[in-house]
This record gives C-alpha cells, sequence and structure tokens, in this order.
C-alpha cells in the first residue's frame, strides 16, 4: 500500500495564484531539499505522519471541495508524490502542485496545474533551479518568482526574456512578505509593463501564517 509522510492536511482559501480566495484542501507534504531565506513552512523540513494514499484521499473527500492543493515542502521529493497527484485527478478534483523548480516535473500528470518557482539570488537558492523544467510547462501552468530586492527584479526580467516565460505560460511575482514594499514591486511593473500579475499571499494577512491555513 502506497504512503506519504504527511506534514497537515487542511481546508482553507487560497492564499495565491489565478485561484486565490478560492476554498481548497491543502496536502501538504514533509521534506524539502532548498532552505531559502524567506520560508514560511519551515516546520515542514521534517516530521511527517506516514499516511496511505487511500487515508489521505478519504480526508481530501471529507471537506467536500473542488480544488486541490499539493504543495510542502517539496512534494516532488517523496516519489509516491506522483500517483497521489493522478489519483486526486481520477477521482474529479481541480489539482495543483506547488514546487520548487528544483526537482523533475517530467513525470507529473499532464491534468496537474503546475505552480513552479523560479528562485531568485536573494533566496539563498538560486542553483537549485532544473532549468529543463520549463519545457514541461504549458500555458494552464503558472509560474512565480518571490523578489526580495530590485535586483532579484532585475535578474528576473533577464530570466524571462532569455527563457520566453511570457510566451509560455502566466507569471506572477511575489514581494517577499516584510522584507519587499509591495507597493514599490506593483510601481515597477508598471512602470515597465511587464505582463505578469502581482499577487500579495492572502494567508499571510488572514492568518499571519498560522500553520492549517
Amino acid at each position: 500500500m502506497s504512503s506519504l509522510r504527511i506534514t497537515e492536511i487542511f481546508f482553507s482559501l487560497q492564499g495565491e495564484t489565478r485561484t486565490v480566495g478560492l476554498p481548497t484542501v491543502f496536502v501538504r507534504l514533509t521534506v524539502c531539499p532548498l532552505r531559502c531565506q524567506y520560508c514560511d513552512t519551515a516546520y515542514a523540513f521534517s516530521g511527517g505522519q506516514h499516511m496511505a494514499l487511500e487515508t489521505i484521499l478519504a480526508q481530501v473527500a471529507s471537506y467536500q471541495a473542488r480544488y486541490v492543493t499539493v504543495t510542502g515542502g517539496e512534494p516532488l521529493a517523496q516519489k509516491q508524490c506522483i500517483p497521489l497527484l493522478t489519483t486526486l485527478c481520477d477521482a474529479g478534483y481541480e489539482v495543483s502542485l506547488e514546487t520548487s523548480g528544483a526537482l523533475s516535473l517530467e513525470q507529473v500528470d499532464p491534468r496537474v496545474v503546475k505552480v513552479m518557482d523560479i528562485k531568485t539570488p536573494d533566496s539563498g537558492e538560486v542553483s537549485k533551479n532544473l532549468w529543463t523544467n520549463i519545457d514541461y510547462l504549458d500555458p494552464k501552468d503558472q509560474l512565480k518568482a518571490v523578489i526580495c530586492s530590485r535586483a532579484d527584479y532585475d535578474w528576473f526580467k533577464q530570466i524571462a526574456e532569455q527563457y520566453q516565460l511570457y510566451q509560455r505560460c502566466e507569471v506572477l511575482l511575489s514581494p517577499s512578505h516584510k522584507q519587499m514594499n509591495a507597493r514599490e514591486l506593483a510601481e515597477w511593473i508598471l512602470a515597465e509593463r511587464l505582463p505578469v500579475r502581482l499577487q500579495l499571499q492572502l494567508h499571510k494577512y488572514l492568518w499571519d501564517d498560522a500553520p492549517g491555513h
């Protein structure tokens, strides 16, 4: 029987991405090979509870939600994440995967909406970007970068041009919470006519990063 290490399964409002504000079940997998300096889920680095796939599905079903987000940690650090994603899709959910972009997306079910980070220099983990993952993104997917400084912003513009990110899928820029001024980032985007979506993390404003939200 397949099992995964789970930090938490909870029901909340989606705080980011195209479905922001919608009721969503979150399945947070344990373990992450990255240590981004702004990480807000360090409690998912270790520990967790081994749960059978059937138990996870039953708990997800109990919330009677349409949307399910598999997150972490880094979900793809567990091999059984791949069958979990497929099984959730087979059950009729609209499934999204939040991933750091450091591990291959090649085997992810094509029905899953992939929300992939690009790690900027100020994240402390820019070397972990697996650039070949960009080839696995399609128009339904989303790319996200957390911007910590003007240097990060300028770096990201170069990367977007180099990899033609705006032509591949929707691009989201988030200000690093309490580190990058959101209004300033918004003004840069407008001044340069960047074809991106500015996103603020709704859950940080509603629940101040409390686990389970």
